[in-house]
C-alpha cells in the first residue's frame, strides 16, 4: 500500500527536496562531516547564519520557543539529502529558529563563502537552491492554511500521512513510520497538546486507522484516516 500525500493536499510539489549524487559531491567536496548527537541543538535562533547543512543521515526538526516555553514545530522535518539552513545564511542575517536533532545525525557543514562559491561556479546547483527556497514556501503556505482551517485530528491525521510518505516502510502491519517521536514531539508539530494528541492517536486507534506502541505508529488504513482531513 503506497501513500501519496498529493492526494491530501492541495500542492503539488514537483521538485524533489533531496540532492541528486552530483550535487552532494560539491557539497561534500567543499565541507567538511559533522556529527550530532539525539537531542542536540545543531543551530539557535540568535546565532549568526554562516553555514549551511547537507543532512547525510538522521532527521532534523526546525522549531521556534513560544511565549511559555514550548517548542512549536514551523515547517516540515529535514530528512537526509536535504540541505537545511539555507535561507537565513544566504540573507546573512541571525537565525529565528533553532534546529534539533530528532536521533543522531550526519552532515556536511558548509560554510556560507564556500556555499556561495559553488553556486556561482555551478549554476544548476543555484537553480536547485532556488526550487527548493520556493518548495519551502509553499510548505509553510500550506501549514498556514492547515492551522486556520483544519481542526487538531485533522492536523495530525494530515502529519501522519505525509510521514508515512516520507519515512514509511511497508510491513506485514501496515505501514510503519520509521521515526520514533514523543506524544510531546508530535503535538508541537501539529500545535496543540500533549493530551490532545494522546486523545486523538487512541481515536485513531479504536477506528483501526493506525496501531500503535510506545513511540512507534503504523497506518494500518490511511483512507479511512484520511476522512478525518474532510
Amino acid at each position: 500500500m503506497h501513500i501519496n500525500i498529493t492526494d491530501f493536499n492541495d500542492i503539488d510539489i514537483k521538485v524533489d527536496p533531496v540532492l541528486t549524487d552530483i550535487e552532494k559531491m560539491l557539497i561534500r567536496e567543499a565541507g567538511s562531516l559533522v556529527h550530532y548527537p539525539k537531542d542536540h541543538v545543531i543551530f539557535s535562533a540568535g546565532d549568526i547564519a554562516d553555514r549551511v547543512y547537507l543532512l547525510e543521515s538522521g532527521w532534523v526538526k526546525i522549531y521556534r520557543i513560544s511565549a511559555d516555553g514550548k517548542r512549536v514545530t514551523v515547517g516540515s522535518m529535514r530528512s537526509p539529502g536535504e540541505l537545511m539552513g539555507l535561507a537565513e545564511t544566504l540573507m546573512g542575517v541571525e537565525r529565528i529558529c533553532f534546529a534539533g536533532a530528532i536521533n543522531n545525525v550526519t552532515m556536511v557543514a558548509l560554510t556560507k563563502t564556500r556555499f556561495e562559491e559553488l553556486l556561482a561556479k555551478y549554476p544548476f546547483l543555484s537553480i536547485k537552491v532556488a526550487e527548493l527556497l520556493a518548495v519551502r514556501m509553499r510548505e509553510a503556505e500550506a501549514i498556514i492554511h492547515e492551522m486556520v482551517c483544519w481542526q487538531a485530528p485533522g492536523r495530525l491525521a494530515h502529519m501522519l500521512i505525509k510521514m508515512g510518505e516520507r519515512m514509511g516502510e511497508q510491513t506485514n502491519n501496515g505501514i510503519k513510520i520509521n521515526l520514533q517521536l514523543t506524544h510531546e514531539e508530535l503535538a508541537s508539530m501539529v500545535g496543540t497538546s500533549r493530551q490532545t494528541v494522546t486523545s486523538f492517536l487512541n481515536t485513531f486507534r479504536n477506528e483501526n486507522s493506525i496501531v500503535y506502541e510506545g513511540k512507534t505508529i503504523s497506518i494500518i488504513n490511511p483512507d479511512k484516516l484520511a476522512k478525518w482531513l474532510a
